[in-house]
């Protein structure tokens, strides 16, 4: 599957790094994740797959349940406890930073990466911001996912207490997210290794072309996984920005005509 990246300036040095919206993830076969304990084990008894891949079931059936719980607590009456729960936690998912948003869309199904970018951008520093987001989301997200779990044993102690245990369901809740951050940003990082692009490769790429010539020559009949292709139109819809970058219209505008999440853009925008 191949994902369509939109690049672009948004306010004086930030960028802006986005998927558009696949309108076929919604429509995919909900039957692949289990809905309970019984079917979790009979899946993953009956299959003989890797523990790797018994163990991403698991964290998708975690999730799944976690997420039908978020949804519940959204549905809460008005005042109740779990309304206020839902407010906390909507206050402290704002403060996500956008760059995991993108990092998470990067999902395993995507083989390979269209990236979309105004003319005026050089294509190599496109593509250098594109692997500087990935290498330092791995980074940074393997260092949270391992506080993450390490803090699991930790809150689990409050499960002692009377009250719903908040910091340990924050704390399950947030170390999914990193996990899918960091496979995305692994998987971007290796999709933007192998790129389609007419212009004079810099020569880091000089000297990695030539030691992949001399070692596996085969490669080079390989379709790219990440094509580098300028867009006029996002140029136009850009180009008049002022000194306090892009407004709310412009974006929306851009969102309209690239399928962007609105939401996920502006926090780029509104980024100290």
């Amino acid at each position: 599957m191949r994902a369509r990246l939109v690049v672009f300036p948004i306010k004086g040095k930030k960028w802006c790094f986005s998927r558009s919206v696949d309108p076929f993830a919604a429509q995919s076969p909900s039957g692949v994740t289990p809905t309970t304990v019984r079917g979790l084990w009979k899946k993953i008894s009956s299959e003989s797959k890797p523990i790797n891949a018994n163990a991403e079931l698991l964290v998708d059936f975690i999730s799944d349940k976690m997420n039908k719980a978020w949804v519940g607590l959204e549905k809460a009456p008005d005042g109740s406890i779990k309304n206020k729960i839902h407010g906390f936690g909507l206050k402290l998912l704002a403060r996500v930073k956008p760059s995991e948003i993108f990092l998470k869309s990067i999902s395993k199904e995507v083989t390979s990466v269209q990236v979309t970018y105004p003319p005026s951008l050089d294509p190599r520093l496109v593509r250098r911001r594109l692997r500087h987001i990935a290498m330092s989301g791995t980074i940074l997200h393997k260092k949270y996912l391992v506080g993450s779990v390490t803090l699991l044993p930790l809150t689990s102690a409050f499960m002692v207490l009377p009250l719903p245990n908040i910091p340990f369901f924050w704390v399950l809740f947030r170390t999914y997210p990193h996990w899918r951050a960091l496979q995305g940003s692994e998987k971007l990082l290796k999709l933007i290794s192998n790129e389609a692009n007419p212009d004079k490769p810099d020569s880091t790429d000089d000297a990695d072309e030539s030691k992949n010539s001399n070692t596996k020559p085969e490669q080079k009949s390989q379709s790219p996984t990440c094509i580098l292709l300028p867009s006029e139109e996002l140029y136009q819809l850009i180009r008049e920005a002022s000194e306090e970058g892009l407004d709310e219209a412009t974006i929306i505008e851009i969102c309209k005509s690239f399928d962007l999440n609105k939401n996920d853009v502006l926090k780029y925008r509104n980024l100290v």
